[in-house]
């Protein structure tokens, strides 16, 4: 399975990524994730980067299509992968073709994880991360036992810079301008598969596993 999974920001496809890369045995390729650990670590990218998620931007082509390009080029991902985060725009959709191109494979399918404006601003703003391990909560959906503290490894839970409602909103809207025409793409090409995201999480993934075995 070579796999592609979109959708707005806080439309939950992170964690039905997760559910996907465990079910079908593929890795998991999220350019957050990598961002998040160059910004960790303080590197030269990372702090670049950062810059641009902090204020809900894009980072810019070159560096996210780079980034990609090697991981793909990895061991791991000989019998399949699912992209999450990558490609935002049209020619970051045409860079992955020519990557996969160069390798003699193609995409098996673009899943698109829908769900409304309105209700995605409350989630994101509800949203809150462990600081120490990634797990994620949210103060009215998916309450930790302990408020303010994981229930994974009892750190602090924090609210990240990009989860305030102006950002939320900006996000939206730079989704809207520069990603959404990606359905359009990948429609043409007869890859899109859309499932309804505002329903339970395992709802969700059944419809994902309907979705995929057609």
């Amino acid at each position: 399975m070579r796999l592609l999974i979109t959708g707005r920001p806080g439309a939950g496809k992170g964690t039905q990524a997760v559910n996907i890369t465990k079910f079908y045995n593929i890795p998991h390729i999220s350019t957050g994730d990598m961002f998040r650990a160059a910004i960790k670590n303080q590197t030269a990218l990372g702090m670049t980067a950062k810059g641009y998620m902090d204020k809900g931007a894009l980072v810019p082509d070159e560096v996210t299509i780079g980034i990609v390009k090697e991981r793909l080029l990895e061991p791991d991902c000989k019998n399949g992968f699912l992209l999450d985060g990558f490609p935002r725009t049209i020619a970051q959709a045409e860079a992955l073709d020519k990557i996969l191109s160069e390798q003699n494979v193609k995409l098996d399918a673009v899943l698109d994880v829908n769900v409304a404006r309105e209700i995605l601003v409350r989630r994101m703003v509800g949203r809150r991360v462990c600081k120490t391990c990634g797990a994620t909560y949210h103060i009215e959906f998916n309450k930790p036992k302990t408020e303010g503290i994981c229930d994974n490894c009892g750190s602090a839970l924090i609210q990240r810079a990009d989860d305030t409602e102006s950002t939320a909103v900006n996000r939206l809207a730079v989704y809207d301008s520069q990603t959404a025409p990606l359905l359009a793409y990948y429609e043409k090409q007869g890859l899109l598969k859309t499932v309804n995201g505002d329903q339970p999480v395992d709802h969700v993934f059944a419809d994902i596993k309907l979705a995929l075995s057609k």
